[in-house]
């Protein structure tokens, strides 16, 4: 089943005895999964499951009096893409601006010739930071300081892999479906129960701009009413230009032209809606699942798809970008290209620097805070 059958199913979008039953069984598996999530998170809190940080020795210990290397993690509580991505590169560029040596931990979701999705994109967009792909992030951690001499770890999808002792939890919470239906997996899309909110020291709301600001205020009051300690900061996925190849294109070229768009990541909508936004006239689209793995087939339909719709420019997402190549059969003056966003704080993102200077003082050597 495709995935965005199963979303239609499970937000109940979908009608019918099939999906009803489906449903049921969804209900049924999400209990199960929801009682080991609730056993897992107890047995660290009990301390039968412990955390381990990394002295700057590269040692691993459980000692918290001892000096070790800071971790701020950054996760969610529901799949798919909530904005984990440019965050961790706003941090990244943020330890950089004041010389500290940052290294970001990710597992990698594997794609098209074993690459994954995401590191090569990070690598790409932070310049001096290590990137450690490593489904272990320990010993990714250990990695990283180590052999790439790391002042401080930015975990990357951290927030359930608890093994790894950090400084910050913060968590990325698209406004645009924020909770997961308000169901586990896999009835839902939570990973957690939104209690899990607790462990919380930040919540970064992204993509603010899609929604009303009555929703943005009472999204807030929610968050609040779990962990009233939280900083809470607003964002948007603000576009910058479109790249093809070497090539910056101004939006303005975008405003009023007609654009096939393509993509394959958790929340195309959202991607569709930033494109609208900035004025382009989408008179096609392919949408794939999050992940997905492109094939030279693929890409042709694509152009084939795209020729029929009488545009001049084919125009996906970065992550998507990276994994594929313009196709031989490319026809004509077709340009492949992708939009390029940032993150950008809209409220909150002096709450949020003084939140990380204030945990991490004193645990950078030579003095050097944030």
């Amino acid at each position: 089943m495709k995935q965005r059958d199963w979303y239609n199913i499970v937000s109940s979008d979908k009608a019918g005895f099939t999906a009803a039953l489906l449903r049921l069984l969804a209900g049924i598996a999400a209990c199960i999964y929801s009682a080991i999530v609730h056993i897992r998170n107890l047995l660290f809190v009990k301390g039968l499951f412990r955390s381990y940080a990394i002295t700057r020795a590269g040692l691993v210990t459980s000692d918290r009096t001892q000096a070790t290397v800071p971790v701020i993690s950054v996760g969610n509580i529901t799949v798919g893409g909530t904005g984990k991505t440019p965050l961790v590169i706003w941090l990244c560029n943020l330890f950089r601006e004041q010389n500290v040596n940052c290294a970001i931990l990710t597992r990698g979701y594997k794609a098209a010739k074993g690459e994954s999705d995401e590191p090569g994109m990070l690598a790409k967009n932070c310049p001096g930071s290590a990137v450690v792909v490593n489904p272990d992030r320990l010993a990714g951690a250990i990695e990283a300081v180590k052999k790439r001499r790391a002042q401080v770890l930015i975990m990357d999808d951290g927030f359930q892999h608890r093994r790894l002792h950090r400084d910050i939890d913060i968590v990325t919470i698209d406004a645009m479906q924020p909770f997961g239906y308000g169901r586990m997996l896999p009835a839902g899309l939570l990973r957690e129960p939104v209690s899990a909110l607790k462990r919380a020291q930040a919540v970064i709301l992204t993509r603010c701009d899609l929604v009303s600001k009555n929703n943005l205020t009472e999204l807030t009051a929610a968050i609040n009413r779990i962990n009233p300690d939280v900083v809470i900061a607003q964002t948007i996925h603000s576009p910058v230009f479109a790249v093809s190849g070497e090539k910056q294109i101004p939006l303005e070229e975008l405003k009023g032209k007609k654009i096939y768009v393509f993509c394959g990541i958790a929340n195309p909508e959202a991607f569709l809606a930033t494109v609208e936004l900035v004025g382009a006239n989408i008179v096609g689209s392919k949408i794939y699942d999050d992940h997905y793995n492109y094939t030279v087939n693929d890409i042709n339909d694509i152009y084939h798809d795209a020729t029929k719709s009488d545009v001049l420019m084919i125009l996906t997402t970065e992550k998507d970008y990276n994994k594929i190549s313009q196709p031989a059969s490319g026809e004509g003056e077709l340009v492949l290209a992708y939009l390029a966003v940032r993150l950008q704080f809209v409220d909150g993102a002096d709450r949020i620097r003084e939140l990380i200077e204030r945990s991490l003082a004193g645990k950078i050597p030579r003095k050097r805070t944030v």
